[in-house]
C-alpha cells in the first residue's frame, strides 16, 4: 500500500485551488501527468530575472532595453475612443513618464489594480513608440510592500496552446505547499549526504531557482534529488534480483559430451571471452536458483557460438531451448548458424515464425510439443498460446532492447522456471549497463576471433560519390561484394537524404554489376529471399537501409559504403560497420557525408576512423549523445527520469548501486524504519511496479 505521505502528492491536479477541468487537462500535458507530483516534478527550463530596477529615463536613453522593472506612480487613466484602440495608463518616477498599455481591456479591474495616486511596482518589456516609452500589458503589477527581489525572479515552465506562463507558476506554486516532509532514506553517513538539504527542502529549491547556475544538473538540491531517483530504480533492481535469487530454479546438469562435440565442431577456436561467458552462464545453469544473464559483445564477437553451449548444456540436462529474435531475418539466420554446430551433438533446431502457416506449421508445433525439437528459434510467435513446450528450460533473447518486461514474461512462462539468457550486439557503456540491466549478471564479450582483420575506415565528402561508384565497379569486378546503406526508401520532397530505390536504380544502371534492393517495407518473405541471395553470392552489391543492422550476414562481403553518414548514430554506424570485416579478408567502410559537418557529427566519424573497439566507442558514444535515448534503448526499461541526467549524474550511479545493493541484502530490507523510508522511496518514484513487474520476469 502506497505510504499516507504521499496522498497528497498523488491527488489529481483538480485539487488545486483554481485548477478545474480544462486547465488540469492542459497543465497534464506539459506536466506529463495529472497528478500533484506531476507539476512538483516537473524542473524549470528557466528563469525570468526582473530584479534589474531602472528609471523611466533610462528606458529612454537606451540605457535599459527589454526586460525591465520600474517604481512608479500611477497618474491618470486613458480609455481609448473605441473599444479596438488602446486603454493607456499613465505613470511617472522622478526622471519622466511612461503609459503602460492595454488591449481589450476591463476598466474596472485596471482601476482596482493601477488606481491614480498610488505607486506601483510593474515589471515588463519597455519599448520605445513614436515619441514616448511604453509597457505593453505589463507581467507584474504589485504594491511596493508585496512583493521582494526573490519574488522578481520567477521560474518557467513548458507551455502548450491556452496555457500562460503565470497560469503554470502559480499550479506549481500550489503544487509545491502540498510537498510533505518524508523519512529520511539516505544514510546520514554517506559523505555526499553531508552537504545535501532534505528532499522537501530539495523539490522547494530547485523550483525557487535565483540563477541560470541554479537550473544546471549540478546544483546541490537537484543532484540531491538525482541521487533519489538512481536510489529508487537501483533499489528496485536490487530487490528484484534478491527475490529472484532466493527463489528455487532447475539445476541443469550435464556431462559436457554435447558441448564438447559443438566445440569440436566449430569452425574456429573459441576466444577466452566466450569461455568465460560460457563457464559463467553454465554456473548459473547448474545452480539451484534461476539464471538471468546478460551476454553483450562487439558485432562478430561469438553471441550465438555463447549460446549454441548453452543450448548444447541444456539438452545434456534433457531441456529445450527457446531462442527469441526480432526479426524473421535474424531469427533463421540463428537457425542456420545453430544448425550445423548443434547438429555435432544430435541437437535438433528448428524455426517457427508468424509466416509458418498449414500443415507445416503443425509439424513444427508437434515437434516442440513433444519434444523432437530441442532448441527452437523465433520470433513473437513463439509466446502465442498455442505454442506449447514439451520441457522449456532455457530462454535466449536477442536484441533483448527490442522487447518488453512482458514479452520476456510471456515466453518465460512457456517452461516451469526457465533460466533467462538475454544477448545484445551493442556493447553497452558501464553507466547504461548498471542504469538498465542492474537486476541481471553481465558478462563482456570483450574479444574477436582470432584472425579477424579490422575494416580500414574512410571519411569521403559526398561530393566525391562518383569516384567511390567508380571504385566500387573495380572491386566487384575483382569479385569482391559490398554493402551500399542508405536512410531512407523512397525519395521525399522534404529530405535531402539519398534514397534506397533511387540509389539501387543509380548504381544497376553506372556499373556492371547485380545490385539488389532490401528496405524495411517489404514483407518479410522478399526480405529473407534478397538476404539469402545476397549471402549466397548471387548478389554484388546489397543497398539497404539500416535493415541489415541486424540479421543480414554476408561473411565475405569486404565493402561497406554508408551514405550520409552524418546521420547516423555512433553505435549505429559501428553496427553497420560490422557487417564486413568478419573474414580473413582486408575489407572497407566509406563514410561519405553531404554538407558541411556539424562538430558533434564530425567527432563521430573522426571516433569512426579512429576505433574498432566496441566498447570504446559505445563509451564515446554516450558521451556525446548526453542521456536523451542513448542507444535507443528506451524499451529495456531505462527509466524516464525527471531529475536525474545520465551524462550529467554518472558519478551518482554506482554509489547509488552500491547503497541499493547494501540495503538489498539485508534480511529484512523494507522493514524497520530505514526500510519504511525505502519503501517510501520507492512509492514516491514509483519504482513499486518495477519491482512486481521484474519478480515475475
Amino acid at each position: 500500500m502506497r505510504p499516507e505521505s504521499l496522498f497528497p502528492l498523488f491527488a489529481d491536479l483538480t485539487s488545486l485551488s483554481g485548477v478545474g477541468p480544462k486547465l488540469a487537462a492542459l497543465l497534464e500535458k506539459v506536466f506529463g501527468g495529472g497528478r500533484v507530483k506531476d507539476a512538483v516534478f516537473t524542473l524549470p527550463t528557466g528563469i525570468i530575472d526582473r530584479s534589474r530596477r531602472v528609471t523611466i529615463a533610462e528606458c529612454g536613453q537606451g540605457g535599459a532595453s527589454g526586460l525591465v522593472t520600474l517604481d512608479v506612480m500611477i497618474e491618470a487613466h486613458v480609455p481609448g475612443a473605441t473599444l479596438k484602440q488602446p486603454y493607456k495608463v499613465r505613470a511617472s518616477d522622478e526622471s519622466g513618464f511612461l503609459h503602460l498599455v492595454f488591449f481589450h481591456a476591463r476598466k474596472d479591474y485596471l482601476m482596482r489594480t493601477l488606481p491614480p495616486g498610488e505607486r506601483r511596482i510593474v515589471s515588463g518589456k519597455a519599448e520605445r513608440f513614436g515619441s514616448e516609452i511604453q509597457i505593453v500589458h505589463p507581467d507584474l503589477v504589485a504594491k511596493p510592500g508585496e512583493i521582494s527581489t526573490d519574488d522578481l525572479i520567477q521560474p518557467v515552465y513548458p507551455l502548450t496552446a491556452g496555457l500562460t506562463a503565470n497560469t503554470a507558476r502559480k499550479a506549481v506554486r500550489a503544487a509545491l505547499e502540498r510537498v510533505p516532509d518524508l523519512p529520511e532514506w539516505v544514510d546520514p553517513a554517506m559523505p555526499e549526504a553531508a552537504s545535501w538539504p532534505l528532499w522537501a527542502d530539495a523539490v522547494r529549491a530547485v523550483h525557487t531557482p535565483r540563477s541560470a547556475a541554479d537550473l544546471e544538473p549540478g546544483n546541490i538540491a537537484r543532484t540531491r534529488l538525482a541521487f533519489d531517483e538512481l536510489l529508487a530504480h537501483q533499489l528496485a533492481l536490487k530487490l528484484a534480483r534478491a527475490s529472484r535469487k532466493a527463489r528455487k530454479g532447475r539445476a541443469f546438469t550435464g556431462s559436457g559430451e554435447k558441448v564438447r562435440a559443438v566445440i569440436a565442431a566449430a569452425p574456429f577456436t573459441p576466444t577466452g571471452a566466450q569461455v568465460r561467458a560460457f563457464e559463467a552462464a553454465k554456473g548459473d545453469m547448474e545452480a539451484a536458483t534461476r539464471m538471468m544473464r546478460l551476454v553483450h559483445g562487439d558485432v562478430g564477437s561469438g553471441k550465438t557460438f555463447v549460446a549454441a553451449l548453452c543450448a548444447a548444456h541444456a539438452a545434456e540436462a534433457g531441456v529445450q531451448t527457446a531462442l527469441m529474435a526480432p526479426t524473421e531475418i535474424l531469427a533463421r539466420q540463428h537457425a542456420a548458424v545453430l544448425t550445423p554446430l548443434l547438429a555435432a551433438a544430435g541437437i535438433r533446431v528448428v524455426t517457427l515464425t508468424g509466416r509458418d502457416k498449414g500443415r507445416a506449421r503443425e509439424e513444427l508445433t508437434a515437434a516442440i510439443a513433444g519434444g523432437e525439437a530441442h532448441v527452437v528459434c523465433g520470433t513473437h510467435a513463439l509466446f502465442q498460446d498455442a505454442i506449447a513446450f514439451h520441457d522449456l528450460g532455457l530462454v535466449i533473447i536477442d536484441e533483448q532492447h527490442r522487447f518488453g518486461v512482458s514479452d520476456r514474461k510471456r515466453l518465460t512462462a512457456k517452461g516451469p522456471l526457465p533460466d533467462t539468457l538475454v544477448m545484445s550486439a551493442t556493447p553497452i557503456p558501464r553507466t547504461l549497463t548498471l542504469a538498465v540491466y542492474g537486476d541481471l549478471d553481465v558478462s563482456r564479450l570483450d574479444e574477436k576471433p582470432a584472425g579477424r582483420i579490422p575494416p580500414t575506415t574512410r571519411v569521403i565528402p559526398g561530393e566525391r560519390l562518383d569516384d567511390v561508384i567508380e571504385g566500387l565497379g573495380r572491386a566487384v569486378a575483382k569479385g569482391e561484394r559490398a554493402y551500399w546503406v542508405c536512410p531512407l526508401v523512397e525519395e521525399s520532397d522534404v529530405s535531402d537524404l539519398a534514397a534506397a530505390e533511387e540509389r539501387h536504380l543509380l548504381l544497376s544502371n553506372a556499373l556492371r554489376a547485380r545490385v539488389g534492393l532490401l528496405h524495411g517495407r517489404m514483407p518479410a518473405r522478399d526480405k529473407e529471399r534478397i538476404a539469402r541471395s545476397f549471402r549466397d553470392g548471387e548478389i554484388d552489391i546489397l543497398v539497404a537501409t539500416t535493415v541489415i543492422e541486424v540479421g543480414v550476414d554476408a561473411p565475405d562481403a569486404t565493402i561497406m559504403v554508408i551514405e550520409h553518414a552524418e546521420r547516423f548514430g555512433l553505435a549505429q554506424l559501428h553496427q553497420l560497420r560490422g557487417r564486413v570485416g568478419r573474414g580473413d579478408k582486408p575489407s572497407s567502410c566509406l563514410l561519405v557525408y553531404h554538407g558541411k559537418l556539424g562538430e558533434t557529427a564530425q567527432r563521430r566519424l573522426e571516433i569512426m576512423r579512429e576505433s574498432d573497439d566496441g566498447f570504446f566507442i559505445a563509451e564515446e558514444d554516450w558521451k556525446l549523445r548526453g542521456s536523451g535515448d542513448p542507444l535507443g534503448l528506451r524499451q529495456s526499461g531505462l527509466p524516464d527520469y525527471r531529475f536525474a541526467d545520465l551524462a550529467a549524474h554518472a558519478s551518482l550511479l554506482p554509489i547509488a548501486s552500491d547503497y541499493a545493493k547494501l540495503e538489498a541484502s539485508r534480511e529484512e530490507p523494507l522493514q524497520g524504519p530505514r526500510g519504511q523510508a525505502l519503501r517510501t522511496l520507492l512509492y514516491l518514484f514509483e519504482r513499486d511496479e518495477g519491482v512486481k513487474l521484474m519478480r515475475s520476469a
